[in-house]
């Protein structure tokens, strides 16, 4: 019912039907340690699922007078919801798949809270501590599927792209799903939604009736792009680079499709962790790919890879332009590799312990003014850092493109500096008027006004 405010409770659907009393008090608090504002957030988003606009500060006004409670019964607890949206329901009744989506929102932030972030058990100020947190929040969310496979291919892409662009990631699902491959995107629309609807008809022309749609993402970013609907396992992370981390550990293999900024956010986390010397030799596949249209995007990007981070990166990836059949085949070839690899070194199959992720791509970055001029751009920089600091670079833009406490911060204080060597700020400028041209930034609000300046 677009357009309405339905009233409404619901019973929590797959996960978390019972919290203590402590849980209770934590998630209807508003004051210092409360969840509530957490909460309110990442439940209006799931809510507002299938929307297509990108602007968290108008979703937040068009719904202020939305609230959560709870009611606790002998049976266990019911969320009450007012004024949420009306597309979340069907003649009065809530969606079922969004009903284990709150469920699922319920559950991260409760044990995020309680067992990862206040309990002590966790070193997040050390690397393995880091990696071991992000562990157990995927567990807890079930995505440690046991006999595990070697399957789950994880599928970045923009959220604003071009139908043609969209029409295109369905069909590599499509593909995917036919050769049994299950999907894992950043949950969201476009190029996030693309792949999971076509490995849904991949899958059912197979009568796989297990196909795994993995969302996964985080709260600063959930309200700009809420869950699409087809996601039946969403995680919430803490934060982007614990989201970032999950990705590569429990993905087996990487497709791209064309994006902006925070497509190459991604692209550059991952390149900065396999270009790690510890990590030479081991097989993570990664295709980028598109419609014919898009190849001079992933050229450009190519491009300014090659010239930042050499050939050595330039050679972790592969692209595919127009094929999605090749594009699935190769990517079923790569995990074979990776299985192989993953047999031979007694390794899991279900989250890549292997891998090193350095500390520099696992510090939750925040984007301020000070934080964003301050990074170290330059040529003289081992080829992991630079890539570190150039993801840094891209995930301060996104900041100030989708959440609304950053872009008030640039409001006030104008647009973030980004400084670095000149050979690299003419590249990064080059790529960032390109992705503004091709209205790769933004949905919302029409032409884009640019939250940097690159000096």
């Amino acid at each position: 019912m677009p357009g309405q405010f339905i009233d409404a409770e619901v019973w929590p659907e797959g996960s978390l039907e019972v919290l203590s009393q402590f849980e209770v008090d934590q998630l209807q608090s508003s004051g210092t340690g409360g969840l509530y504002p957490l909460l309110r957030r990442c439940m209006l988003a799931v809510l507002n699922s299938g929307s297509e606009s990108d602007d968290a500060r108008e979703l937040f006004e068009t719904y202020r007078d939305f609230e959560v409670g709870f009611i606790r019964q002998d049976r266990g607890l019911k969320v009450t919801l007012r004024n949420a949206p009306g597309e979340a329901f069907v003649d009065g009744k809530m969606i079922r798949g969004t009903r284990e989506l709150l469920s699922a929102v319920l559950r991260d932030i409760v044990f995020t809270q309680n067992e990862v972030l206040d309990s002590g058990r966790f070193d997040l100020t050390a690397s393995d501590g880091i990696s071991n947190a992000v562990f157990h929040i995927l567990r807890n969310a079930q995505l440690m599927k046991l006999p595990a496979r070697v399957n789950l291919v994880v599928c970045w892409g923009g959220h604003a792209i071009s139908r043609e662009e969209y029409d295109y990631s369905k069909k590599v699902g499509y593909e995917l799903g036919l050769r049994g491959l299950n999907v894992c995107t950043g949950c969201g629309p476009g190029a996030m939604k693309g792949p999971m609807k076509g490995a849904t008809i991949g899958h059912a022309k197979q009568r796989n009736r297990g196909g795994r749609y993995v969302g996964i993402t985080e709260p600063g970013i959930i309200a700009a792009e809420s869950p699409n609907p087809i996601v039946n396992s969403l995680v919430i992370m803490p934060d982007m680079e614990k989201r970032l981390e999950s990705f590569v550990r429990i993905g087996h293999g990487i497709t791209v499709f064309p994006g902006g900024v925070g497509t190459a956010e991604e692209i550059l986390y991952l390149l900065g962790v396999l270009l790690h010397p510890d990590n030479v030799g081991q097989p993570l596949p990664m295709i980028m790919t598109g419609p014919a249209s898009a190849e001079p995007y992933f050229r450009k990007i190519d491009e300014f890879v090659g010239a930042t981070l050499g050939a050595a990166a330039q050679q972790r990836y592969r692209i595919i332009i127009d094929d999605p059949a090749e594009v699935a085949r190769q990517m079923k070839a790569g995990l074979k590799e990776v299985l192989e690899f993953r047999k031979k070194h007694s390794d899991a199959f279900y989250f890549n312990w292997r891998l090193r992720v350095d500390d520099e791509f696992q510090r939750p970055f925040v984007a301020t003014h000070e934080s964003m001029s301050a990074l170290e751009i330059d040529e003289g920089l081992p080829t992991h850092k630079l890539a570190a600091n150039l993801r840094r670079v891209f995930s301060g833009i996104v900041s100030g493109n989708v959440r609304e406490d950053t872009a008030e911060l640039i409001e006030e204080n104008g647009p973030f500096e980004i400084n670095g060597s000149q050979a690299i700020m003419s590249l990064l400028d080059d790529l960032l008027t390109g992705f503004v041209a091709q209205h790769r930034m933004k949905i919302s609000h029409g032409d884009y006004d640019p939250c940097y300046v690159i000096k």
